[in-house]
């Protein structure tokens, strides 16, 4: 923080979210946000750094030097490897009644320019790859094969608004999943987690997983980059986006809209 190195530690819980505290100030850091909620730097936000959610087979398929963070040995019998099915069936604290989501609904949440969307999961596994629009930038959200790895990228290239279809896909119909961008908020709404540098030539984690997007006709692999076509060696850019629980984005994002194919 300001060219400070700040060293943090797990100080507790707060609406199911982790709360961090750092041993040089004693300030107190949201999980979600990032930002500091108490102390002396209060008000302070770190530095996101851009990650990736994959599965490890997702990320061995792309990554050929890279490393996986090791078991400390001594607490190795503490982790628990049915951690996220047991903390899905805990009471929320907190609820939004009035939205379409559920509480411990799974969504895909991101901000453009101070505008937040949360896309379900069911709804991107299903229909992805998505092409949406917040605040005018064109997104594409895209599911991995394996049904758990996710990407969000900026729908353009070279500066020209582009949408994306899977390969095998009717070309008539290249973009069925493209949301309206008058997405209603949430309040109108009826009642019912080390990655490698992208390779622009690497091949897709999946053999028939390749995009084609309508401006070059170019394919492209999960990465986000062209890998034949009049785009070869390009990269779209990425979206910073967070899988959370809907009660949570929701508690940080009240304003957030809900993707509506």
């Amino acid at each position: 923080m300001n060219g400070r190195a700040l060293h943090f530690y797990l100080a507790g819980i707060n609406n199911q979210n982790f709360l961090m505290r750092d041993k040089e100030t004693g300030t107190w850091w949201q999980q979600i946000t990032g930002k500091a909620v108490y102390g002396p730097l209060r008000g302070a936000a770190l530095e996101l750094v851009p990650y990736d959610e994959l599965t490890f087979g997702e990320w061995k398929s792309e990554v050929t030097d890279g490393k996986v963070l090791a078991q400390v040995p001594k607490y190795a019998k503490e982790y628990d490897s049915n951690w996220e099915p047991e903390i899905a069936k805990l009471p929320v604290v907190i609820s939004f009644p009035g939205t379409e989501l559920k509480s411990r609904d799974v969504v895909v949440g991101l901000e453009i320019d101070g505008a937040s969307r949360a896309y379900p999961w069911e709804a991107l596994v299903k229909q992805s790859p998505v092409v949406d629009h917040v605040k005018g930038k064109p997104l594409l959200v895209a599911v991995a094969p394996d049904k758990k790895s996710f990407r969000v990228f900026v729908s353009r290239i070279d500066d020209k608004d582009a949408e994306f279809f899977l390969k095998g896909e009717e070309e008539g119909s290249p973009s069925p999943n493209a949301a309206d961008p008058k997405a209603s908020p949430t309040s109108s709404q009826p009642d019912p987690k080390e990655s490698g540098k992208p390779d622009a030539k690497a091949a897709p984690a999946a053999k028939n997983w390749i995009l084609l997007d309508t401006a070059t006709a170019s394919e492209w692999n999960f990465q986000g980059c062209a890998i034949s076509g009049p785009s070869l060696g390009k990269c779209l850019e990425r979206v910073p986006a967070l899988k959370d629980y809907w009660f949570d984005w929701r508690n940080y994002h009240p304003d957030t809209t809900i993707y509506k194919h």
